[in-house]
């Protein structure tokens, strides 16, 4: 399993475009809505089949209840909350992982909708779940979907992820139970950190 994309919140969209476009040199553009979920979204391509998501609630669906999906509403400033690694067999990959005493919920379809009308379609493991603060990321199947990444403007290639958290040792023997290769360390808090190759040099996002 790899990488598929890191979420980067931040208290309103335009604000964490503009900390990316200063951090990368590269501007994300706007993809649109998660309906019923109450956020929105921006994308740039980290590689041909990897990309950053820049996640906010969404004012036009102020009505939705709090607290957001990933946990989008939860940041006082822009960082890496979560990421999403890529799958197939999702249901076995729940199976397998719950024998082993790890939940990572129900499998659900997703949706968004495009500027141009169209719409992107998914399967997903839960990320409301969340099992390590974001650590052990959820897990996406795009089935017949083209990958967003091939789409998009470049910010980069990343170079690598690297996990945080006060619990590592445990975080760890389950990421390799899973079949991930993202090394946690140990910190009092939990974190992401990506090194991101960029025309300017290399970017460090947390």
């Amino acid at each position: 399993m790899s990488i598929d994309h890191l979420i980067y919140a931040a208290p309103t969209l335009e604000r964490g475009m503009d900390d990316i476009e200063a951090r990368l040199g590269a501007r994300p553009v706007y993809s649109g809505q998660h309906p019923g979920k109450g956020t929105h979204n921006a994308l740039l391509a980290l590689g041909p089949a990897v990309y950053l998501e820049v996640i906010a609630p969404d004012p036009a669906q102020a009505g939705v209840a709090r607290p957001l999906w990933i946990a989008a509403d939860a940041v006082a400033a822009p960082r890496l909350i979560y990421w999403a690694a890529r799958a197939v067999s999702l249901e076995g990959l729940v199976e397998r992982a719950r024998r082993q005493g790890l939940v990572l919920g129900p499998v659900s379809a997703g949706s968004r909708a495009l500027p141009d009308g169209s719409e992107l379609r998914w399967r997903l493991t839960s990320p409301q779940v969340n099992p390590a603060d974001g650590i052990i990321p959820f897990f996406i199947d795009w089935g017949d979907t083209p990958h967003p990444a091939g789409s998009l403007p470049s910010g980069g290639k990343l170079l690598a992820l690297e996990a945080r958290h006060p619990e590592a040792e445990s975080v760890n023997a389950r990421m390799q139970m899973l079949g991930l290769e993202v090394p946690v360390r140990y910190a009092p808090e939990p974190a992401l950190v990506a090194w991101i190759k960029t025309a300017g040099g290399i970017a460090l996002l947390t």
